[in-house]
């Protein structure tokens, strides 16, 4: 079975895009390597992102902010998907990847935004992950190997529906 590059985006990569990225590499190991990147990134992760990935035992030492430029040189990993997690990254002009990978988007409500009390929170920030789990477990059920592209272009559509 091979294993694919898959990127998600964001605009900040701070939070959404930074738990896709972990959540793949944590249950896909085999199947994905998961980046994550953003368009104008802030350079730091959220502590809010990084306490709810540590709460599911994840691994969070090599999270990062960074641009998507990273992932548009030609040195860079190919990737077979890019997946956008947020609408504002959807909207935006996105470089040329090299490769041309199979994109798709699963917006993601920005879980950054939440107001209230530190419960609310953190609230907002495992509906997002749960909301990514499940995405990302749909996504790894698949028979990727299998379907071809069109087939698979619908699926990864259809995941974001869901």
């Amino acid at each position: 079975m091979a294993t694919h590059n898959i990127l998600f985006i964001c605009t900040g990569n701070s939070a959404r895009s930074i738990m896709a990225e972990a959540i793949m590499n944590h249950l896909g190991p085999h199947r994905f390597t998961a980046y994550s990147a953003g368009s104008q990134p802030k350079g730091r992760v959220k502590e809010e992102a990084l306490r709810c990935l540590t709460r599911h035992q994840l691994d969070t030492q090599e999270l990062r902010s960074k641009s998507w430029s990273e992932f548009a040189t030609p040195d860079a990993p190919v990737m077979d998907f890019v997946i956008t997690v947020c609408d504002n990254a959807a909207g935006e002009v996105c470089p040329v990847w090299p490769g041309q990978p199979m994109s798709a988007h699963w917006g993601v409500e920005d879980p950054s935004n939440a107001t209230g009390s530190e419960a609310d929170k953190d609230k907002a920030f495992w509906d997002a992950f749960i909301q990514l789990h499940r995405r990302i477990s749909i996504l790894l059920s698949l028979p990727i190997d299998k379907l071809d592209r069109l087939s698979l272009k619908k699926e990864l559509d259809r995941i974001g529906q869901s």
